[in-house]
């Protein structure tokens, strides 16, 4: 199979480690944010090594040619009539959540030590939960994500500005949108049609929903709310509002499903200072904004809560764990770890005076501790910051770590 594609080095590189090992790699993340792509650059890479083409395999589910592969029965039948005798076979599997009972396949092959296998899936709790109860520490999970800014930039051949940085706030990093004209009747159309795929197939199908209409309306106050804290009865108390009587544990249900298909990520809130995390009002993030604002629609108003949601992606695809700051009263938009190291950020559209600065600055000058601050705005003169308090631009803040 021959497919064009921009090489995606940040993922190739955490994968390479793991090539042609006895270990199962496994990339998991939204649909369309180019996971099938990773497993064609893998696949070039095995090539690349010295992998013969005869003995890489590569099934895709979402192709009609595998409609007959529908459990592990069908799966092990597929894969014994094709793999070369006493060869390691490369084995590529895209979507493989869509396979009943896969991890039993899974588990059969790699026991027979003949395989080296990749696979990739677009629902988080089938995955997690059936490979760790039945590959314990026989696989590795690599998250995928849609494209960084810096990767929106090297996709679309655009410079580092102000307007190439308005064009990802608003279109988002679906690595698609190479190949549309960025204007919003093409893309808005493209993500919306994506949007519909994931709740449908992903949610509605899987998990046997009926009030689709609920759930339409849970996505756009999601939408709505970004970087907002809310909770389970706030949503519902909302929507009993709107003459939609939902429970706050239907509620609670209805959000680990759209979690679960990568729509939103939940960021809990934790204690600066202390070890605990609290357990109701939580913010919600989209995985990509382009996707959020083609479900409410793209505000200038709304331009804190897509820098925040931006910073927060960008801080989780860089391999951080993220929660919502408290410090008494106050709050720190993101407090991240990673390898017992740890940094805090806040986001801002702008600081046009001392009562922004006091606010902004002020909440992380509370944190005593010596790990690196952040305050991150579109400010176009910055003065570098404040007693250890580092100032940066948005677009340079988003080129580092990743």
């Amino acid at each position: 199979m021959i497919k064009k594609y921009i090489k995606r080095s940040y993922y190739l590189d955490r994968i390479l480690p793991f090539m042609s090992k006895d270990i199962i790699k496994v990339l998991v993340g939204q649909r369309r944010v180019g996971k099938s792509y990773l497993l064609f650059q893998i696949m070039d890479e095995l090539i690349r090594q010295g992998t013969k083409r005869d003995t890489i395999l590569y099934i895709n589910k979402e192709l009609h040619e595998f409609e007959s592969i529908r459990d592990y029965h069908d799966l092990l039948s597929y894969i014994n009539k094709r793999a070369k005798k006493q060869k390691i076979t490369a084995l590529l599997i895209d979507e493989i959540q869509d396979i009943s009972q896969f991890e039993k396949a899974l588990r059969d092959l790699q026991a027979s030590g003949r395989y080296d296998i990749y696979c990739s899936g677009s629902n988080a709790d089938l995955l997690s939960g059936e490979l760790a109860t039945n590959l314990s520490g026989r696989y590795v999970e690599i998250d995928v994500y849609s494209l960084s800014y810096p990767e929106f930039l090297l996709f679309h051949k655009l410079d580092n500005n102000e307007d190439s940085f308005l064009k990802y706030m608003k279109y988002g990093g679906l690595p698609y949108l190479v190949n549309l004209d960025l204007n919003d009747m093409v893309v808005y159309d493209y993500l919306r049609s994506i949007n519909n795929t994931i709740l449908f197939k992903d949610v509605v199908a899987r998990y046997n929903i009926r009030s689709i209409a609920f759930l339409e309306r849970l996505v756009e106050y999601i939408a709505d709310n970004t970087g907002s804290l809310v909770s389970a009865k706030k949503i519902s108390d909302f929507l009993k509002s709107q003459k939609t009587n939902i429970s706050p544990n239907i509620v609670l249900n209805y959000i680990s499903f759209l979690s679960n298909a990568f729509l939103i990520f939940k960021v809990r809130r934790s204690e600066i200072g202390g070890k605990r995390i609290f357990e109701i009002n939580e913010k919600y993030y989209f995985e990509d904004s382009g996707l959020r604002n083609a479900i409410v629609g793209y505000k200038p108003s709304d331009i804190n809560k897509m820098l925040e949601n931006i910073v927060y992606m960008h801080l989780r695809a860089s391999g951080y764990i993220v929660t919502v700051g408290q410090l008494g009263p106050k709050e720190i938009d993101f407090v991240c770890e990673k390898r017992g190291e740890r940094l805090y950020v806040q986001v801002a559209y702008l600081i046009p005076d001392e009562k922004a600065h006091a606010r902004e600055f002020g909440n992380l000058l509370q944190i005593r501790d010596n790990y690196p601050k952040f305050v991150v705005s579109m400010d176009k003169m910055i003065e570098g910051g404040e007693k250890g308090i580092t100032h940066v631009h948005i677009t340079q803040f988003l080129k580092r770590f990743l």
